[in-house]
């Protein structure tokens, strides 16, 4: 009996160590989903505004011929960008977003022959080798995103491979954050640009044509082009495509660490649960042995008499 409340008593100090490294990782994890969450707001009004931008001067300038806005009717390559994280402790953070990817592809675009996936973190990298995906670069992510130029190198790869017409589609996979609750893991599409396409929560939708009309260019200032729009877009476009990779980013790292947080709170708050059952345990095994000693002086003293 001695022997069993040792084992107990180092199993409850064992748990006891595991929850303060757990709570120690929640309180970190929160501090960084702070700060992932206030890069989030800032540049998310950027991002939105960019795009107006865009859909402005295509209906101004009726740059609907340009090759960033051409799309196939045929759809036979496409390539996705899988933003993912470098660490786990993150519940099914990866392994969800790996298979949103894998549904959206075979709903949406069931006739493509190929699909290459690109990873932007090793997490990913991992999910995507051991889902068996066409797996064709790899690009090293740092647990702090600072700026646009870290998946810069990113950008210039999909935009030329679809300027050379190596790939009909692109999409961005990544866990758009909602609320430090909810976290959804988003196939978002980056080429060919169309108007009125929004793949939020990993559905698409066109808006309908009157709702696209309704945006009156005529109330917007001429635009002067020097030295001519099409070298303009030329320029802006794929500083576009950059710009959505890189919100993509910041969306997932907000995710990441609000989804950490709430792992770690759950696994401390289980090892509070299991220290309380090997509490009581212990208690029982205690006093089983003390009811055993009080059992056995009773019996020797009756033997005496």
């Amino acid at each position: 009996m001695p022997q069993a409340t040792r084992d107990i008593q180092r199993r409850i100090k064992s748990v006891k160590n595991t929850k303060k490294i757990t709570k120690a990782m929640e309180l970190v994890s929160a501090s960084k989903m702070r700060k992932a969450v206030t890069k989030v707001l800032a540049t998310r009004s950027y991002s939105d505004l960019t795009w107006e931008t865009v859909l402005h001067l295509v209906k101004k300038v009726g740059a609907e011929q340009h090759p960033f806005f051409q799309e196939n009717k045929e759809i036979k390559k496409v390539a996705v960008i899988l933003v993912s994280t470098n660490r786990g402790l993150c519940g099914s953070f990866n392994a969800q977003l790996v298979q949103k990817v894998v549904a959206s592809i075979k709903t949406h675009h069931p006739d493509s022959r190929v699909t290459d996936i690109i990873t932007f973190g090793s997490k990913g990298r991992d999910e995507s080798r051991r889902k068996k995906l066409n797996l064709i670069a790899d690009f090293t992510k740092e647990d702090i995103t600072i700026s646009s130029e870290a998946i810069r190198p990113i950008s210039h790869m999909v935009v030329k491979d679809f300027l050379n017409k190596k790939y009909d589609k692109v999409f961005v996979a990544y866990t758009d954050f909602m609320s430090a609750l909810k976290q959804v893991p988003h196939v978002k599409q980056l080429l060919p640009l169309l108007p009125g396409i929004d793949e939020r929560l990993g559905h698409i939708v066109h808006e309908k044509e009157e709702d696209i009309n309704k945006i009156n260019v005529e109330s917007f200032s001429d635009f002067l082009f020097e030295p001519n729009s099409r070298k303009v877009l030329d320029a802006f476009l794929p500083r576009l495509v950059e710009i959505q990779i890189y919100q993509a980013v910041l969306e997932s790292e907000a995710s990441e660490h609000s989804a950490r947080m709430f792992a770690m709170r759950n696994a401390s708050d289980a090892a509070s649960e299991m220290i309380d059952e090997l509490t009581l345990v212990y208690n029982q095994a205690r006093q089983a042995g003390i009811t055993a000693e009080i059992a056995e002086i009773a019996a020797g003293s009756a033997a005496l008499e």
